[in-house]
């Protein structure tokens, strides 16, 4: 019999067949373990965010506060037998203002102080009846402060009845909250990134369970590990990725939509007491890339160690085929 020679229109056929055949991935797609590690990064980058934001918040406002501290000094004058009180305030103020680095003065007035008063003492009561000390805020120029030694001791031979605040108790004790407060903050941190780690390990040992025997046939056909582990490794990254810029992103709307409902809701009950207990949601530009860093951090660290939980998992049936104890075991 004469052999049939393949005509042109078979050969281009089967080609278009090969063509039009869709490859079916290495690693199935996202399934029930896949959807719950979707929600669980989601979670956990949540919380990284509100975290990250809390820190910031704090930490920053901190700053502002050690700014406004370094840049006033508060000059007290109490009450004292045959003492002009508001003489005294003029004299205090033209003394400062005769030192160099101390840039304005100004004295807090009688009804400025009673309403300062008013939260203790209430509404109406008589400052003449009260041992009340006045004030003179003063602003300085925080590159060349003034010598506070020597006004204490111009002030003190002056006006024996003032004394001088530079507040510097004040600002040590806002550095060290804002350091406790970052210190806090990032330990947080580091223990969400570790169970998100420890989870991804998980979740990536469980696919590799179900779909060992694809790895077993690709790994002794001649597939290289760096191929086997590229293939988990894009889909993971394409779960983390999801999960963290879904979780980070609701964080990033929450601080943004608690913000604009603070500042719509100005001077309500709800809002004062919101404010009291956790000050104003402002979040900085920089606590909106540290959100963005997270997402980049999570999903980056869930493709690392998938590829690192593929290539021991490799290493682990090369060994099992090396030992036929161990394979019996496996």
């Amino acid at each position: 019999m004469t052999e049939r020679t393949p005509r042109k229109s078979d050969t281009g056929k089967k080609e278009r067949l090969v063509a039009l055949r869709p490859m079916a991935p290495i690693v199935p797609p996202i399934n029930v373990s896949g959807r719950a590690l979707m929600v669980v990064i989601a979670i956990m980058s949540f919380l990284c965010a509100i975290t990250l934001g809390a820190v910031t918040m704090v930490q920053e406002k901190a700053e502002a506060w050690q700014g406004d501290i370094s840049r006033e000094i508060t000059i007290q004058i109490k009450p004292a037998d045959g003492l002009d009180m508001e003489a005294a305030l003029t004299q205090v103020r033209s003394i400062v203002l005769s030192f160099p680095g101390a840039l304005s003065a100004d004295i807090v007035d009688r009804a400025s102080t009673a309403r300062l008063l008013e939260p203790w003492l209430g509404e109406g009561f008589d400052m003449d009846e009260l041992p009340v000390p006045r004030l003179v805020i003063v602003t300085i120029d925080e590159n060349a402060p003034p010598d506070f030694a020597t006004i204490r001791q111009t002030l003190a031979d002056a006006v024996p009845a003032a004394t001088l605040d530079d507040h510097r108790a004040w600002a040590s004790r806002l550095i060290s909250m804002a350091r406790i407060t970052v210190f806090i903050g990032v330990g947080v941190l580091s223990l969400m990134f570790a169970t998100t780690m420890l989870t991804v390990i998980f979740a990536t040992r469980g696919a590799m369970d179900g779909n060992r025997h694809i790895v077993e046939v690709l790994h002794f056909v001649g597939a290289e590990t760096s191929f086997i582990a590229s293939e988990f490794q894009k889909r993971f990254l394409l779960i983390g990725l999801k999960g963290a810029a879904f979780g980070g992103g609701v964080a990033a709307a929450a601080y943004l939509l608690l913000g604009l409902w603070q500042s719509n809701t100005m001077a309500t009950v709800l809002n004062d007491q919101v404010t009291a207990l956790f000050g104003r949601f402002t979040l900085s530009s920089a606590g909106y890339v540290g959100i963005i860093g997270i997402v980049v951090l999570i999903s980056a660290m869930t493709a690392i160690t998938t590829r690192l939980t593929v290539t021991r998992t490799i290493r682990e049936i090369d060994r099992q085929r090396a030992d036929p104890a161990l394979a019996e075991i496996g």
